[in-house]
């Protein structure tokens, strides 16, 4: 194993010397292996101390764990051996099961991550990308299962450790490393305050879902909403009695509206993921559709955590069969309580508004039941629901908060967006002072827009400004490093190539080069961020091995003079969802030459942006006979110069030749010459067309191997488009 000449920042062995950190921690760090302190060896079942010393000498030859070329050099030829295996510094270690594997079987690049001293287990999930339950079950497997609770606190060690098992290079760095996590659950969760809980409403398209809404809050979206279906997720919060003696008594609940079309899957995914109980909306004269079965798997994934309740909708229409619809949802695994289970039903009717009452009032039961409660002071914990550009307020994102209060003047950080808040109203427009938890509001004052679906968090400025150049900083390196893979793996099939051409005793025939895709590419831009990502998957989903569709860009807000010079330079078009494209806009596009697609119905944009991958699509050409002769005689007939014109004498029997069309021969049921007709005669005058039972003469221009017994026939080519 090569020594590295220079130690990367971080390692905190370098020449078998003690640094400084080690000197006040009294703990070796880690530098490329896993070196296993006096205060962890315990961890580990038999691990003792003369194993841990073994561990620590042998890490002082791996001194490389900063350099990514050593990374990537040391997972092709000796992969790294892991601290709590008993294996000899001067052994090469081989895992089980890869024995017959090549040193090109696959080329890993250890990304660099850099860690606190201390981390919790959650956070150190976040750090490494990973879910949370994926690093518990590996601290278990290395006997740490006691250590591994959400809020336990590691080491930089035991943290180091971790993050080497999953292909990582850790790096341990406080400034580096910080960023803004959301605070820890409260041991106590009795003493907080209630917060409303937050209820989303689910379903297939079409099935009542906004209509059902209308009529609790008393609005008329459904009407508004471009081709009668929800396109954003709508949060209000809606006044419900509670159960107490005092009839005044009221209480709020939050409904979220997602959308039911397929496109918005990973809108409808966001909304789960916020929400203490959700609403199957299920129509009585429908059943069981491709989006129920989604919400249903949405469930499934958070049992225990989330509520459910069934409403079976639009039973006031004839063909309403409620009973068949709940049946459909046990067989789904759906435990109904008029099954025996514990899931209650209700059936409503959105339109007229029947059963709403009992719908509401099994929610607040099955809410008060969660008893759902959270801070209403501290750091600030929400998500973004949906952003977009507002004219007058610049970025805005509409926040669910689930913890502590946001107030104005609160700095916020949500991904790699920022900003300080401006102004606070609620989805209804009016201004509100503060929001608490399990409420949403619309939040003015950010820097740059956020994502919809990213986590806010409340922070000083200045630990916001620092925790979002760290952000940066990380999002730059993973675009690098998975760039990197790309190209090492691409080298790496072109060396396997070589090396298996040189190995080859036969000459390997040259395959045919394949054609390449063909691409719509497309600028797109939207309303709404959420919206935008939606449609920018239904988009991608079109096509074909021929062609198919590029998304080039994306972005929130009307089209803009960049967005059209963008597709002109990538020979693309513009696609407007819901959004405008301004007449100077449209006038550079024309000069320009860029076409544009607009519509603020998403499967109206997706028909269009089908019709142009289709025009991609080579031609599908059929030929029509239009007429049929027998060649019965030859004839040679003298023109000037002494020159000769072989014509054959022809009977129609099928249809009508015409000289301006096409025509083919065919000689033993095989086609032998295509072309047009030079002479069409009747007697001694030329015709344009002959009918059946017509006697005529003809010649082709440029060929006269016209046989007896041979068959003319005239056809049209008919160009037809193909279908993806």
């Amino acid at each position: 194993m090569k020594r590295s000449a220079q130690p990367e920042r971080g390692n905190a062995v370098q020449d078998g010397r003690t640094t400084k950190t080690e000197e006040r921690s009294g703990r070796s760090s880690f530098s490329g292996d896993y070196a296993i302190s006096e205060d962890t060896a315990d961890f580990y079942g038999d691990t003792t101390r003369e194993q841990s010393t073994r561990s620590a000498k042998a890490a002082r030859q791996f001194k490389e764990r900063g350099s990514i070329a050593a990374r990537i050099t040391r997972s092709v030829t000796t992969p790294m051996i892991p601290s709590h295996s008993r294996v000899k510094s001067n052994q090469t270690y081989k895992p089980k099961g890869r024995e017959k594997k090549t040193r090109h079987d696959k080329l890993k690049v250890y990304r660099e991550v850099y860690l606190p001293t201390t981390i919790s287990v959650g956070n150190l999930a976040r750090l490494l990308h990973i879910r949370l339950e994926r690093l518990q079950r590996k601290m278990e497997a290395h006997d740490m299962g006691r250590l591994s609770s959400y809020d336990h606190i590691l080491d930089q060690e035991l943290a180091t450790f971790l993050a080497l098992e999953f292909d990582y290079n850790p790096i341990v760095d406080d400034e580096i490393a910080f960023d803004i996590y959301p605070p820890p659950a409260a041991t106590d969760r009795a003493n907080l305050p209630p917060r409303p809980p937050v209820v989303t409403i689910m379903g297939h398209v079409d099935h009542g879902k906004t209509t059902l809404l209308d009529t609790l809050r008393s609005t008329s979206v459904a009407k508004g909403e471009a081709g009668g279906i929800t396109q954003h997720i709508g949060a209000f919060s809606v006044p419900v009695p509670t159960s107490s003696d005092d009839p005044k008594t009221t209480k709020t609940i939050t409904f979220l509206d997602t959308p039911g079309h397929a496109a918005f899957s990973a809108m409808r995914a966001r909304g789960a993921s916020v929400t203490d109980i959700i609403v199957l909306v299920v129509a009585a004269d429908d059943g069981i559709m491709p989006q129920t079965r989604e919400v249903l798997d949405l469930v499934k994934k958070d049992a225990g955590k989330v509520g459910l309740v069934v409403a079976v909708n639009k039973i006031d229409k004839p063909s309403a069969d409620t009973s068949k619809v709940e049946t459909a949802l046990f067989a789904e695994g759906v435990q109904l309580e008029c099954f025996g289970g514990d899931i209650p039903s209700v059936h409503v009717s959105g339109l007229t508004g029947q059963g709403l009452p009992e719908l509401v009032e099994t929610i607040s039961i099955l809410s008060e039941m969660q008893d759902v409660r959270a801070e209403t002071d501290g750091q600030v914990q929400g998500y973004v629901l949906e952003s977009k550009v507002s004219k007058g307020m610049g970025p805005v994102a509409t926040v669910l908060v689930l913890r502590g209060q946001l107030t104005p003047g609160t700095h916020l950080i949500a991904g790699t967006a920022h900003g300080k808040v401006r102004v606070l109203k609620s989805p209804s427009g009016s201004s509100v002072k503060a929001v608490l938890p399990g409420t949403a509001a619309v939040v003015s004052g950010w820097k740059e827009l956020p994502k919809a679906g990213d986590e806010v968090l409340s922070g000083s400025e200045g630990d916001v400004k620092k925790a979002l150049t760290n952000r940066l900083r990380n999002a730059e390196k993973a675009a690098m490093m998975e760039d990197v893979e790309i190209l090492n793996q691409r080298r790496l099939e072109e060396r396997e190539q070589a090396e298996a051409l040189m190995n080859s005793e036969t000459i390997p025939e040259v395959e045919p080069q394949k054609e390449e895709k063909k691409e719509l590419r497309i600028v797109l831009k939207g309303d709404v961020s959420g919206s935008v990502e939606a449609v920018e998957g239904a988009l991608q989903g079109i096509g074909n091995h021929i062609a198919g569709v590029k998304i080039v860009s994306t972005g929130v807000g009307d089209v803009s003079e960049s967005d059209v010079l963008l597709a002109k330079a990538v020979d693309g078009i513009v696609v407007a969802f819901s959004v405008n494209i301004p007449r100077s806009i449209e006038a550079l596009a024309v000069e320009k030459g860029v076409s544009s697609l607009k519509s603020s119905i998403i499967y109206e944009l997706m028909d269009l942006v089908k019709a142009r991958v289709i025009d991609l699509l080579p031609k599908v050409v059929e030929k029509k006979i239009t007429g049929e002769a027998d060649v019965l005689q030859l004839f040679e007939i003298s023109l000037k110069a002494k020159k000769t014109m072989k014509v054959a004498g022809c009977r129609i029997i099928n249809g009508i030749i015409e000289k301006n069309k096409m025509a083919r021969v065919i000689r033993n049921g095989e086609s032998v010459y295509e072309g047009k007709l030079e002479t069409l005669r009747h007697l001694k005058k030329d015709i344009m067309e002959a009918g059946k039972g017509l006697e005529c003469g003809m010649a082709f221009a440029g060929w006269d191997d016209l046989r007896e017994g041979d068959l003319v026939q005239s056809y049209q080519e008919i160009e037809k488009p193909a279908s993806l």
